[in-house]
């Protein structure tokens, strides 16, 4: 409803907040498929577990999953995990044409967009 009230307002497109699974995205498509308006997915590269359990839990409607979690948690450079991690994700919106396009939140590290784009395959 508020999407439609903002398509109403002039709206030509919208981005989802930080999304970590293509399932959440394609979720979401089914409910706004009638709306026919380019979304933009929201990506941000994760840093850490602890980074991912901060989200879980303080972020209202993020949700990282535990697979995600632990691959963080096991790896020895968590910052590349979350390169490639972002890179995936990306590349499985792609292929599955979930989105129109994606907006990289690096949260002061926009240094690593091109390499989260190199893993994307991009």
């Amino acid at each position: 409803m508020k999407m439609e009230k903002k398509i109403k307002a002039g709206a030509k497109f919208f981005q989802t907040q930080a999304i970590f699974s293509a399932d959440s995205m394609e979720r979401f498509n089914k409910l706004i498929q009638h709306l026919k308006v380019p979304v933009m997915a929201g990506i941000i590269p994760l840093k850490s577990a602890g980074m991912a359990r901060y989200m879980n839990k303080n972020i209202p409607g993020i949700n990282i999953g535990e697979d995600i979690i632990e691959r963080l948690k096991a790896s020895e450079k968590p910052v590349e995990e979350g390169i490639k991690i972002a890179g995936e994700l990306i590349r499985e919106l792609k292929q599955k044409g979930l989105c129109s396009g994606v907006h990289i939140m690096a949260i002061g590290a926009e240094k690593n967009i091109p390499l989260i784009l190199d893993a994307a395959g991009l």
